[in-house]
């Protein structure tokens, strides 16, 4: 299954894909949008739809998952992150690629082991579980970290609903 990890940004959008398969992971590629910071808000917009739309066309993502807001003590800084993060749940959906979204906190747990991870723990861990890749930055990172939390959470889903469909209940 082929995942997109995002980590919404008005100035940076990341982007991560991998493949897992059971409990394998690979990584297949990384990067981040950025927005001009001299346009206005609808045209920043747009810059980050029109690259999560080439990410999703080169890559063909099967499921995506988002990064959910993080409240700043800035108002007008949430709701610019907040239009930010809407455009990375409606790229995925316009091409019916189904979007789940993660809590900072559940993709620190799922990928590091705790829910206040740092950064730099965050980091070191994708790149011990995804041998090999070459990270971008640290929106991409984040975005890695986001996919990664969907793989281990997709499969416990699919597992359960395989379970229960064995047994007879309701899928």
């Amino acid at each position: 299954m082929r995942l997109l990890g995002l980590d919404p940004g008005l100035q940076h959008t990341g982007w991560g894909i991998i493949e897992a398969e059971g409990n394998s992971l690979r990584h297949l590629g990384n990067g981040s949008i950025s927005s001009d910071s001299s346009l206005d808000l609808a045209g920043r917009l747009v810059q980050l739809y029109d690259g999560i739309e080439k990410v999703i066309g080169d890559w063909q993502p099967d499921e995506a998952a988002v990064e959910e807001t993080f409240v700043n003590k800035n108002p007008v800084s949430t709701l610019k992150l907040g239009q930010a993060r809407g455009i990375s749940l409606l790229v995925p959906a316009l091409h019916n690629v189904p979007v789940t979204e993660y809590a900072p906190n559940k993709i620190k747990k799922s990928v590091v082991g705790a829910g206040h991870a740092g950064k730099e723990q965050i980091h070191a861990m994708v790149n011990m579980l995804l041998p090999g890749c070459k990270i971008q930055n640290e929106h991409s990172a984040d975005a890695l970290a986001v996919a990664i939390c969907h793989a281990h959470y997709a499969g416990t889903k699919k597992s359960l609903k395989r379970a229960t469909q064995m047994a007879g209940g309701k899928p």
